[in-house]
This record gives C-alpha cells, sequence and structure tokens, in this order.
C-alpha cells in the first residue's frame, strides 16, 4: 500500500528551482494559465503565491477563489497537481517577509532585479493532491543524514560548561556534522536592535564585533520577524557589503563608517540562510551560513538547524542565568601581586557618546564592550587591580547594562575575542565562574575624548 501524499514530502518542489504553472477561471467560465514566480510552503495544508501584479490570475483568484497548480520535483522530474483555494493576502509580517527574501533571490537569477515586487503573500489552502503519471529518476541523496547529525549536535551541546564553550561547540558542530564551511553567529542586543558577531568559521578575518541593524539582510530581517530567512540563488538586495554602506551612508551611522568593523562574508554568496536561536520567545542570537553554491540549502536542512537552534536557545538561558546566580555568591574578586607592565605606553581613547574605544588612532570596540574596557582600564590605573568579577560589573549603574541576563557575559565574550584579533599586548582571561583577569603587557595612557 503506497504511502499517501503530504505536502511536507513535496517541499522540493517548492523551492522555486522548476516554476510551477497555475490554472484560475474567470466569472465567463474562460480559463487561465500562467507561471508562478514563487509557490512557497507555509506549513502541512497551506501554500503561498507571490502577488506581483494585477492580472488576470489575480482577477480571477478574486472572483473564483479556487486554482490547480502543476509543480515538478526539480531531481525526479516527478509531477504533482495541487488543488488549492485562496484565503487571504498578507502585506507584512513573517510570512511575508520570507516570501520577499526569497522572490529577490529568484529575481537575480532570472536578470530580473527591479521588476518583481512583491506586493502580497497570497495564502491558500492545499484541498488535494494528486501525483501524476510519467517518467521519474531514481531520487539522489545529498549532503550528510539530518537526523544523526542534529543528535550529535545536541549531544555536544548538552556537555557545555560555559557560554563560551556553547558558542563554539555550535559553530564546531555546523561544521563537522552538517559541513557547513561558511558560518557567523551573532549575538542578540535587543534594547539596540541590533545583533553582533561572537563567532565565524570559513572566513579570512573573524568579523567579531560586527554589528548587523533589525531588519537589514537576510540576518536582520531573521532577527526582527523571528523566524528562519532563506534565500536559494544569489541577490543583490540581500549583499551585505553594498546593502549596510548604503544604508549607512543615508542615516546617521555614515560620520561612523570608519569606525565600523568589516562584516565578513562571501562576496557573492549563491545560497543563504539566517536562523533565529529564541529561547521560549525572546531571541538570543541569529545564526548565518552561506554557501557559493545556489540551491545549497533545502528545507529538511532549515528545519535541522531551527530545532538545532531551539536547544542552543535553551541551553544559552540556562547557562547564562546559572552564571548570574553564582555570581551573587561569589567572593569579591583579589588582584595577587602582579609585574608592572614594561615599553612604550600605549594611547587608548574613550569616546563617551557611543563607548568605543581607540587603542592609538586604530577602531577597537564601542557600545557596551567599549564601555567594560574603558572601566577596568581606569580601574586598573586608579589601583593596579588586574582581577574582576562579572558581579561588580553587573551592579556598576554607569555600564548601563540591559536588565537581561545574558547581555554582560556575551559581552566579556565579544571583547575578549576582538582582542585577541587585534592587540598582542592586552588580554581578557576568565579565571573561574564569574572571574576574570585583565592582563596588560605595556603600560596605557587614557584619553578620554568628548565629541560635540
Amino acid at each position: 500500500m503506497s504511502t499517501p501524499l503530504s505536502l511536507d514530502r513535496l517541499r522540493p518542489c517548492l523551492e522555486g528551482i522548476v516554476p510551477s504553472g497555475i490554472a484560475t477561471c474567470g466569472v465567463d467560465g474562460m480559463p487561465n494559465i500562467t507561471y508562478v514566480s514563487q509557490l512557497m510552503y507555509v506549513d502541512p495544508d497551506h501554500v503561498a503565491l507571490s502577488f506581483q501584479f494585477f492580472n488576470k490570475t489575480r482577477q480571477n483568484i478574486l472572483a473564483n477563489p479556487v486554482a490547480t497548480v502543476l509543480m515538478m520535483d526539480p531531481e525526479t522530474a516527478a509531477r504533482y497537481r495541487l488543488t488549492i483555494r485562496y484565503l487571504r493576502t498578507e502585506t507584512a509580517g513573517p510570512l511575508f517577509e520570507r516570501m520577499k527574501a526569497k522572490l529577490a533571490g529568484i529575481a537575480s537569477h532570472e536578470g530580473m532585479t527591479g521588476i518583481f515586487h512583491l506586493l502580497g503573500a497570497d495564502i491558500y489552502r492545499v484541498q488535494g493532491i494528486e501525483a501524476l503519471p510519467g517518467r521519474e529518476l531514481p531520487p539522489v541523496d545529498s549532503g550528510p543524514a539530518l537526523l544523526p547529525a542534529l543528535r550529535r549536535s545536541v549531544d555536544a551541546l548538552s556537555a557545555c560548561q560555559s557560554l563560551e564553550g556553547l558558542i563554539d561547540s555550535f559553530c564546531s558542530s555546523l561544521e563537522r556534522n552538517f559541513g557547513i564551511q561558511h558560518q557567523m553567529l551573532l549575538m542578540a542586543d535587543e534594547p539596540g536592535g541590533r545583533l553582533y558577531i561572537v563567532a565565524s568559521r570559513g572566513y579570512v578575518h573573524s568579523g567579531t564585533g560586527a554589528e548587523i541593524p533589525y531588519g537589514v539582510g537576510v540576518i536582520g530581517v531573521a532577527a526582527r520577524e523571528k523566524v528562519p530567512i532563506r534565500i536559494m540563488y544569489p541577490s543583490s538586495d540581500y549583499a551585505y557589503s553594498r546593502m549596510l554602506r548604503d544604508q549607512a551612508a543615508s542615516s546617521e551611522l555614515a560620520e561612523r563608517l570608519e569606525t565600523a568593523i568589516p562584516l565578513p562574508g562571501l562576496p557573492e554568496p549563491a545560497s543563504q540562510m539566517a536562523v533565529p536561536i529564541m529561547a521560549g520567545l525572546r531571541l538570543v542570537a541569529v545564526a548565518y551560513v552561506e554557501s557559493r553554491q545556489e540551491c545549497h540549502f533545502g528545507y529538511d536542512l532549515e528545519d535541522a538547524l531551527v530545532a538545532l537552534g531551539a536547544s542552543t536557545g535553551l541551553a544559552m538561558a540556562a547557562l547564562l542565568c546559572a552564571e548570574a546566580s553564582a555570581e551573587e555568591t561569589a567572593e569579591p574578586a583579589r588582584s595577587p601581586a602582579a609585574t608592572a607592565p614594561c615599553g612604550e605606553p600605549q594611547r587608548v581613547r574613550h569616546f563617551l557618546r557611543d563607548g568605543s574605544v581607540f587603542l592609538g588612532d586604530d577602531y577597537l570596540i564601542k557600545g557596551v564592550a567599549g564601555s567594560i574596557l574603558w572601566r577596568l582600564l581606569s580601574d586598573h590605573q586608579r589601583s593596579g587591580r588586574r582581577e574582576f568579577s562579572n558581579r561588580e560589573l553587573r551592579l556598576d549603574p554607569a555600564l548601563r547594562l540591559p536588565e537581561i541576563c545574558d547581555n554582560l557575559e556575551a559581552r566579556l565574550i565579544l571583547l575578549q575575542r576582538r582582542l585577541q584579533d587585534r592587540c598582542d599586548w592586552l588580554r581578557i582571561e576568565k579565571t573561574g565562574r564569574g572571574r576574570f583577569r585583565l592582563d596588560l603587557a605595556r603600560p596605557v595612557v587614557l584619553v578620554p575624548e568628548e565629541v560635540a
């Protein structure tokens, strides 16, 4: 007995690799058949069609909401016919943004950038699925088996005892278990409405500390809407190197472009996917992966990374809240005798307006992480202290830490890694739960700067 057809099993037909045909009927009984730019999977009972023009198909659907869709599996050439019924049109929100991003990739692939403009996502209920007779090719297995890869990754995450270890384990799992070479992990700064990179793989420069505003590109839209965004073809509309600079040049960020940390990434990614990492209903991070190969990330991989992201988000929340609880009982940090820094003094500049820190004339970091470093260096200069605790930083009102338990630990990891990338004489090293040490190989001259 054959397995009943389900939309879940037919998701490869909905990738847009082979255009689908849609047949509608007007009020006068005249049929109309056309190809659609995008037919997208919504859930096991619904699909979405892109609404771009008020054409004959649109007119027919508004008058007669039932349509027939012919679609093909791009690997096996198997053909299927759907009977669908129009329900509503969405012009904003997660589903609309997912379709908009995917359509941009299709438009670039077809040389029609600027022509495809999404007006809405038309939602249809699937009323019937029928397999059509014809020759088919055998299915082709490609990539790692996803369930074993997911299980190995979750097992590795469950063994992590710190946020830094969890971050490294997550990135290693993407590379080792899923074969993803180009990736970034960005922590969420919800009060600031942006994300910042804490880890990356596969690039010449790590980009640690580089920021992306919510709503910008694949990563920013995934953060804002809290849904995965996946693009199967190169998309000039989502090219970060151009888009971020254009956006900054037309806003208040223009004057601070020289302090921006370059964003890593492939110059022309052919496939992109951003997956939000959630702790319940709260966004804590976004994982971004990309490839030079078109159609590299499918629905099944998206499902696997969403599941891995859910496990990672809950693990992050558990570790960070445990870290914050441990700080409550920690003894005050005491600095042992240390060798005084020697060599030529290094000038460190700090701008109070945005917390940015420069080592000499070279930009290092800004925001909360920059304010933390300035506080540590100022304490060291006043008293010679090198040992510090998370708790004392968390209780310092001058740092203006948002009231979320993961902010401080994530910022310390960011600062630690940024210093490793950019400085050979200044380090922050963890010495225990809720404790860390400031290591200086040279004396510093602190220069507070005021910008009018």
